[in-house]
């Protein structure tokens, strides 16, 4: 038996906008008060639709909705629709007049606190007529389903998104310079066990994964880094790191101001690979929008031209006083 198709012509375009409607607002009645509609119209529209494909939208339980997988899948290709539609109907109505589009961007905690400012502030220069809805969920996560990029913070996996590679990750010891100081004539075994150990959480791993991993591949295994505080976001952790306690095992490359201006050091050039790296996602049909096309390029290029991906390991050399300084490689 062939695929199922749907005839253009019956798309349910109602029953599609209360569905979009629905699942942004969570509620039906938030969601029937957002349309100017009646709540059992739109329960009529949202079970039509659920009959046409066959499957269910929602998980509807006591004092939850919740969507389904199904449910998922169908409400970006629904959203960006709409969008696209809104877009077109606004550049005519306009006549030829410059459209304001915004992108909805999704970025991970640490990469939004420390790069946002200035990559926004930068492409705004460029491409002041595209506007930026920024979200940066609580923690490191997968791409949220409304959003048209994402940058997030992964190993490398097979699926059908675009995914742009802007840096690998290589994580490296940082301190406050007088931490260094304190310990200038220790190795690196010694400087780790003189030293309060600060984690970062990675979801799915034990709270300690990332600093016995360091340990292993420099041949410090026997080293105990089970101590120490555990933040959730490496921001967290580095500024508890500049608050001068601790050493935290981090990317640089999301420190580079802090260590140009002295505030944190790598007292090191052990490195750890786990794998991860940053990356820009997109969905294939986004690459056909022009702002989208737009600002996936002009991220790509910023951090090609920085260096970023050009250069994958952050090249510190430490001076006598423990001053951080950055080389090229």
């Amino acid at each position: 038996m062939g695929k199922k198709t749907i005839d253009r012509r019956w798309l349910p375009l109602n029953a599609l906008r209360a569905f979009e409607g629905v699942a942004k607002h969570g509620s039906f009645t938030a969601a029937a008060h957002a349309l100017l509609i009646s709540q059992s119209a739109l329960s009529r529209h949202v079970i039509s639709l659920e009959q046409l494909i066959g499957v269910q939208l929602f998980e509807r339980r006591p004092h939850a909705l919740t969507l389904t997988k199904a449910g998922q899948h169908l409400l970006p290709a629904v959203a960006k629709s709409f969008d696209r539609l809104e877009y077109a109907i606004d550049d005519i109505r306009n006549d030829g007049a410059p459209a304001q589009r915004t992108l909805r961007v999704q970025m991970p905690p640490s990469f939004a606190v420390q790069l946002a400012v200035p990559i926004l502030r930068d492409f705004r220069k460029t491409s002041a007529e595209v506007d930026i809805d920024l979200v940066s969920p609580a923690a490191v996560g997968p791409l949220l389903g409304d959003v048209d990029v994402a940058v997030v913070y992964a190993k490398p996996t097979v699926t059908d998104l675009v995914a742009d590679l802007l840096w690998p990750v290589q994580l490296r010891i940082l301190c406050h310079p007088q931490v260094a100081a304190q310990h200038r004539d220790k190795d690196l075994a010694a400087f780790i066990e003189a030293n309060e150990i600060v984690h970062v959480r990675y979801e799915g791993e034990p709270r300690h994964q990332a600093w016995c991993e360091f340990l292993r591949k420099n041949g410090l295994g026997a080293l105990n880094v089970e101590r120490g505080l555990v933040f959730d976001t490496a921001v967290l952790a580095v500024q508890y790191a500049l608050s001068g306690q601790g050493i935290v095992l981090v990317d640089p490359h999301l420190w580079t101001e802090e260590l140009r201006a002295g505030r944190l050091v790598s007292p090191f050039a052990e490195e750890l690979d786990k794998g991860y790296g940053y990356y820009l996602i997109t969905h294939p049909e986004g690459l056909a929008d022009t702002a989208i096309a737009l600002f996936r390029s002009w991220l790509i290029e910023r951090f090609g031209r920085d260096g970023a991906v050009a250069q994958p390991a952050l090249q510190l050399a430490v001076s006598n006083d423990w001053q951080a300084v950055e080389s090229e490689s």
